[in-house]
């Protein structure tokens, strides 16, 4: 897939007010610093279309994109380390999960997960929460130009057996960097294929 236009549409804290076009939308989620805002500039091939920032927590919003002008990249909000008042996480965990159990658009979500690291409780109890909600979703491992290419399939492989402890089978997922470039084509190839079953 080639990316023609990538434009901002809007933020906002209730998912009743996302927009109401049908298109397909794309939920791009994952614990504070998994570099989910570079990822999303390297995907669109745009330097600052995501805000990026070296403080966890930059996203605090539900973001729309509008992509090509077919389907919509949402930028949801990081969960677990971002430096906010429990007050406010609070609102962020709700308006995640209400986004996630109300938006009809949404075909699929993908959930990053920093590729350097073992399986984090928070990132795999999500995980749980969308497959018990029956809330398609793909892996993205980010961050493998950290990893030698010797380490990185060992990494990846201790992911899915982690994952096969409770799950019957790996979901569908995605080795990037965001810094190469490396996967992105694919994970536009998977939303490609997926646009045109919608």
């Amino acid at each position: 897939m080639k990316i023609k236009s990538a434009d901002f549409v809007m933020s906002n804290s209730d998912v009743t007010k996302c927009p109401k076009t049908k298109i397909p939308e794309y939920a791009f989620i994952g614990r504070s610093n998994v570099g989910k805002s570079s990822l999303i500039n390297a995907l669109t091939n745009r330097k600052s279309l995501a805000k990026t920032s070296g403080k966890p927590g930059k996203t605090q919003l539900i973001n729309h994109f509008k992509i090509n002008n077919e389907w919509h990249l949402v930028d949801l909000p990081g969960y677990g380390y971002a430096r906010v008042s429990k007050s406010s996480k609070k609102t962020f965990q709700k308006f995640i999960t209400d986004y996630f159990a109300l938006r009809e658009q949404l075909i699929c979500g993908f959930v990053l997960v920093d590729c350097r690291h073992e399986p984090q409780k928070i990132d795999l109890e999500f995980m749980e929460w969308l497959g018990l909600n029956g809330i398609p979703f793909s892996i993205i491992f980010t961050k493998s130009d950290k990893l030698t290419k010797n380490t990185l399939p060992v990494h990846i492989e201790n992911y899915k057996t982690k994952m096969l402890e409770t799950w019957e089978e790996m979901p569908p997922y995605f080795i990037t960097s965001s810094a190469d470039k490396n996967g992105c084509e694919e994970v536009l190839s998977e939303i490609d294929r997926l646009n045109k079953l919608f």
